[in-house]
């Protein structure tokens, strides 16, 4: 009978031998899944079943960080369970807290659209439903926190703008950024988007506190109502 498991292969081709010889950098996503996997069936290693559960995320870990634990079930991988999937599923959430750790966006100034993108995309980029954030800004457009106000559906989240102001005057801040997700992958803003950038505008001038940008964030790619001339 043909032997299908990791350990028949050479000791420096196995992920976990290769990841302490080499360095986590050295092996491959299917390899690095593989070790979450850790076991096959009988007739497929865990590198078989890494690759078919990649291949299913379209080869694009992004599109596996916003799966649930239920979603990669119904994926109907063989070698596949429940306690793998939940392996998986946390070792990708403590990546994103990771990130969110090193970039610590206390105090961080905010020069262009690209600095609130990356402040806010750990917290955006996997969810599979809206969900609106504020970054709020002192006078030398630094960060001092940064909240998220609502979550909603797959197609729209309401941002109440009462809300929004509350927690700016609470904190003092001089200017608000505004940033929500499209987990459809499209970053152009509807017209709602608009009309509502519109109102927290408007809300903001009688307030003395500038709305500086609001930022549509659809996966790793983003939309700047300032850079495209909407505010």
């Amino acid at each position: 009978m043909e032997n299908y498991g990791i350990k028949s292969w050479a000791e420096e081709d196995r992920p976990r031998e290769k990841l302490i010889t080499k360095g986590s950098r050295a092996l491959s996503d299917t390899e690095l899944l593989a070790i979450f996997i850790r076991t096959g069936t009988q007739k497929k290693t865990a590198i078989d079943v890494s690759r078919e559960l990649l291949q299913a995320a379209q080869n694009n870990l992004n599109i596996l960080g916003k799966m649930s634990v239920q979603q990669m079930i119904k994926l109907n991988i063989n070698g596949l369970g429940v306690v793998k999937a939940t392996t998986i599923v946390a070792a990708l959430e403590l990546g994103r807290r990771r990130r969110e750790v090193a970039e610590n966006i206390t105090h961080k100034k905010i020069i262009t659209s690209k600095d609130a993108y990356h402040a806010l995309i750990t917290d955006l980029e996997f969810l599979q439903v809206e969900e609106f954030w504020i970054l709020l800004l002192d006078r030398s457009n630094q960060i001092i926190k940064k909240i998220n106000i609502s979550k909603g559906g797959i197609t729209g989240t309401v941002a109440d703008t009462k809300i929004i102001f509350k927690h700016a005057i609470e904190n003092s801040a001089s200017g608000i950024i505004l940033c929500h997700n499209h987990p459809s992958g499209n970053v152009q803003p509807s017209q709602a988007d608009r009309d509502l950038t519109k109102n927290i505008k408007a809300g903001g001038i009688h307030l003395e506190i500038a709305v500086l940008d609001h930022i549509i964030i659809a996966g790793s790619n983003y939309l700047s109502f300032a850079d495209e001339g909407y505010l």
